[in-house]
């Protein structure tokens, strides 16, 4: 689906690409690169890859609910036309033996997973493996850890922290968009911010910063419950189970009546606290261990600097296997598994 809001015109995403490959000095420079083309904010990814650089850009798609095959090709040529990169990238429908053998990058981006045990054997053993978010976020579904590291290919996770990149300063807008399109103004607004995970402090500045009342604490047990709530903003690191549950929907229903469940990141049982009379968001639930909503909401550059760093990361480990030199500075980019 092409999203059709100004700020995602064309002629902007190729400004605010080449901004982040200034920033980021992303060089591809003569290396093959596999990644998805895909819709809307996620249609910069393999140009962003022929802009750095790259002398080939597997662009790995498949007809979903967000576009057909011919939609998202249409969408990737007209901004790589634009960028002048239209003859460095390639599409396929599938991920075969003969592409991946080629690729110097893989990223781990929605068409291409999962990277399972056959796909990884079809690497060249310089491969190195780019996971667009931390190490800590890392779902095995994803991707064969242990396959990767019996044939030794690396894994690279970025540093979204890094002042370069700088994806999770989007966190609090995030919060804010989710709750703005709740119907919650969020101005002077009581919210409970249940966080256990680096999110926390970014996602508490950037609701402080438009006026609502947060208090933060990891979970529900050691809430204050003399204290009144319009919204309790789940953003708890998934596990295997859901991190509200029954018994924590009976707490909210007892101490915070009339309270909003907004889930921004971790599981929720949503029948357990709809029986309950407690109303959620977003309406539609978010896939298992996904968040309830998605960088690109806010804008297409959280996107675009998520995309180059996760592209940096993997640069910089592909280039450190070639050199007897080792930045410190450029090793700030990367966080390994």
């Amino acid at each position: 689906m092409n999203d059709t809001r100004p700020g995602f015109n064309p002629h902007r995403l190729i400004t605010l690409i080449q901004q982040s490959i200034h920033r980021c000095e992303l060089q591809l420079d003569n290396l093959t690169v596999l990644t998805e083309a895909a819709t809307g904010a996620y249609v910069v990814t393999p140009v962003i890859a022929a802009m750095a650089g790259a002398k080939k850009v597997f662009a790995l798609t498949q007809s979903s609910r967000y576009g057909t095959i011919e939609e998202v090709k249409a969408q990737t040529e007209q901004l790589a036309k634009i960028g002048g990169v239209s003859e460095q990238i390639e599409f396929m429908t599938d991920k075969s033996p003969d592409i991946v053998a080629q690729s110097d990058i893989i990223t781990n981006s929605g068409h291409v997973r999962p990277i399972d045990a056959e796909m990884i054997a079809w690497m060249k053993a310089t491969a190195v493996i780019g996971l667009m978010y931390e190490a800590w976020e890392f779902r095995p579904e994803d991707l064969d850890l242990i396959t990767c590291r019996l044939r030794g290919i690396q894994v690279a996770c970025m540093n979204e922290r890094h002042p370069s990149v700088d994806v999770f300063s989007f966190l609090g807008i995030m919060a804010i968009k989710l709750l703005l399109n709740a119907g919650i103004a969020v101005y002077t607004s009581n919210i409970l911010l249940l966080c256990d995970n680096p999110f926390s402090s970014f996602i508490e500045r950037g609701l402080v910063s438009v006026g609502a009342n947060v208090d933060t604490v990891d979970r529900l047990e050691v809430a204050p419950i003399d204290r009144k709530y319009d919204v309790i903003l789940v953003a708890l690191q998934p596990r295997n189970q859901p991190v509200l549950s029954a018994g924590d929907a009976d707490i909210i229903a007892k101490y915070w009546p009339g309270a909003v469940v907004a889930q921004y990141w971790g599981d929720i049982e949503r029948s357990a606290l709809l029986s309950q009379k407690i109303l959620v968001c977003p309406e539609v639930e978010p896939k298992p261990k996904h968040m309830g909503i998605l960088p690109s909401a806010v804008g297409p550059e959280p996107i675009i600097r998520l995309q180059v760093g996760g592209l940096k990361a993997a640069e910089v480990i592909w280039q450190q296997q070639f050199s007897r030199s080792h930045s410190e500075s450029l090793m700030e980019f990367v966080q390994l598994l």
